[in-house]
């Protein structure tokens, strides 16, 4: 199937025999806005490295890259549309390997590409306890643009809707926590979370003035203190 621009294209299994995430393939997504979003709260400082990569870099799992594109030096927005681009094509790939429908969207929000799949029964294996599953498809996705297009991706994938559940139920944690730290004027430490989770922590308690939080220990155990602060 060719592809198309339409919102809401459905990705089905090819009918031939699947093509490996590596090969060429038919390719048929759907691509949502590509508009910068409004810029996000950051990080700790001893959290910005981990929340951006998640994980050491290697070219394992990232193969059937065309190599870096020659040409004029594309513009930030266009390095990011081309790396949503890169990373559905892949994932398209996987997809008819496994045999599992979705649809694909891309898009670029607060300065980094996003693309999600969603509408597919088996998705959530895809996703694994807490994430698990998740976060490894996003490194391999990240790893494939980069071998693609030479530029280090900070990519966000999202299946089924779980990161955006998850992020909301983290901010109200992370809000709820912050405010009883300051009426009781006792630190808390929360249990150990994924880097993308202890972003979206601190992202919260940075809006409740008076409070701040630090994250502490090392992975998988690493947890995020929140104190009484400026």
């Amino acid at each position: 199937m060719p592809k198309t621009a339409q919102e809401g294209a459905t990705h089905s299994p090819a009918a031939d025999s699947p093509a490996a995430p590596g090969s060429g393939g038919p390719s048929s997504r759907a691509e949502g806005p590509r508009t910068d979003g409004p810029a996000v709260a950051e990080p700790s400082a001893e959290e910005s490295g981990a929340e951006e990569s998640g994980a050491e870099e290697s070219s394992a799992g990232a193969s059937g890259a065309a190599g870096p594109r020659s040409g004029p030096p594309l513009t930030a927005e266009q390095q990011l549309v081309r790396e949503g681009d890169i990373a559905g094509d892949y994932l398209e790939r996987l997809l008819d390997v496994l045999d599992y429908d979705g649809d694909i969207d891309l898009d670029v929000e607060a300065g980094r590409a996003v693309v999600s799949i969603d509408g597919g029964e088996d998705l959530d294996r895809l996703v694994g306890d807490r994430g698990a599953v998740l976060e490894a498809l996003q490194e391999l996705t990240r790893l494939a643009v980069q071998q693609s297009s030479g530029n280090r991706s900070r990519l966000m994938l999202d299946i089924a809707g779980w990161r955006q559940t998850r992020r909301d139920e983290l901010t109200e944690l992370g809000t709820r926590t912050a405010k009883d730290v300051l009426a009781s004027g006792d630190s808390a430490r929360l249990r150990p979370m994924t880097p993308f989770e202890r972003k979206v922590v601190h992202d919260a308690v940075a809006r409740v003035k008076g409070v701040s939080s630090e994250s502490e220990g090392e992975e998988p155990r690493r947890q995020v203190v929140v104190f009484r602060g400026a």
